[in-house]
């Protein structure tokens, strides 16, 4: 896909069981994988990866960029087509801070009282979940201009 200027673009889909969070182009994805970030720009080499939770980064413009808090999945890049599949992503608006913070709190609270590795292995995913809707619930202003998700629209 090329605009007027020559300069490439990749299209965007986020997927969760429930919808399609995002359906658009743009210049540039950011994406936490459990390999680290990876980024991917128009042209880039067919590839896939696992998402792992993290802060999305979405750059369209070549200056708006909007974050969005996905837990976990698959990215897959060919073509200048991005697709995420994921079991759930928030974008800041959809994410309640004061019970996200309590949530953080409850987790911390049960990771002292873990009894065991596997109740141990839960909290801290807990915490990892609340540490990134904290993080992405932070972007509000700095999405001026993005596109509403389409959950919103179809209330």
């Amino acid at each position: 896909m090329a605009d007027e200027s020559g300069a490439g673009k990749l299209r965007l889909r986020i997927i969760t069981p429930e919808s399609v969070k995002l359906d658009e182009e743009c210049d540039m994805v950011i994406a936490r994988c459990t390999t680290g970030d990876m980024g991917f720009l128009p042209r880039h080499e067919a590839c896939s990866a696992i998402l792992d939770l993290g802060v999305m980064r979405i750059v369209s413009n070549g200056k708006n960029e909007r974050h969005l808090a996905v837990f976990g999945g698959i990215i897959q890049v060919k073509d200048d087509e991005v697709t995420v599949l994921t079991n759930g992503a928030q974008w800041p608006e959809d994410i309640d801070r004061a019970l996200a913070e309590a949530e953080h709190a409850q987790a911390e609270r049960r990771l002292k009282e873990a009894e065991n590795n596997i109740e141990m292995q839960q909290h801290q995913v807990s915490l990892r979940r609340t540490l990134v809707q904290i993080e992405v619930s932070s972007y509000p202003l700095l999405n001026v201009g993005a596109a509403p998700s389409k959950e919103k629209e179809e209330q």
